[in-house]
């Protein structure tokens, strides 16, 4: 990612802005039009310029992300222990994921997040089994994903649970429809 900084950009800045710097060269990339980052964290209480996205935004995000395996397998964890020395000590903490639905429904990530601007916000990812259709000699694998962006609810876990269930049903009528789909509804 350093290699999308211009040079006098990276020599001058924080490792923090050299970071936000690149998380903005990648919503470029992804053709995030309407996002800004401002930290790596997203805390938006006092912050200026004001960070901003949508959820359409965010779904491409997700899907750069889960194409990861390493971020595939942090999101999925319900909770992990690390540890790290300092000053001579050791530290050892549990960090629990806050993610309701994870593990239920075949959601294995991906993001919770409150803010006073965004309000709570949840981004889902739910699998199913790969499809395997035949058609006489051929057979085509289709793997089954769907991703909930939620933000600005008022109840985040249980949304996200019906917008998951509502979001298989329309997957099984688009399947058995033939699974046409407008190239420019796709991200």
């Amino acid at each position: 990612m350093g290699s999308l900084l211009p040079a006098e950009v990276a020599s001058k800045s924080s490792p923090v802005d050299a970071f936000v710097a690149q998380m903005n060269a990648l919503a470029k990339q992804l053709k995030m039009d309407r996002t800004r980052f401002v930290n790596p964290h997203g805390v938006d209480y006092k912050v200026r310029p004001t960070p901003f996205s949508t959820a359409e935004d965010m779904a491409r995000l997700t899907r750069y992300a889960m194409n990861k395996a390493s971020f595939r397998f942090y999101v999925s964890q319900k909770e992990r222990q690390i540890s790290f020395d300092r000053a001579g000590h050791r530290f050892n903490y549990v960090l629990r994921n806050t993610n309701e639905l994870l593990g239920k429904m075949g959601i294995d990530g991906v993001k919770t997040g409150r803010t006073g601007r965004a309000g709570d916000c949840l981004i889902l990812y739910a699998n199913r089994e790969a499809e395997v259709v035949r058609q006489g000699q051929t057979e085509t694998v289709y793997p089954r994903h769907l991703m909930v962006v939620l933000l600005g609810s008022t109840n985040r876990f249980s949304e996200g649970a019906v917008l998951v269930q509502r979001g298989w049903q329309l997957y099984d009528q688009w399947a058995a429809g033939g699974r046409l789909a407008d190239s420019k509804k796709l991200l």
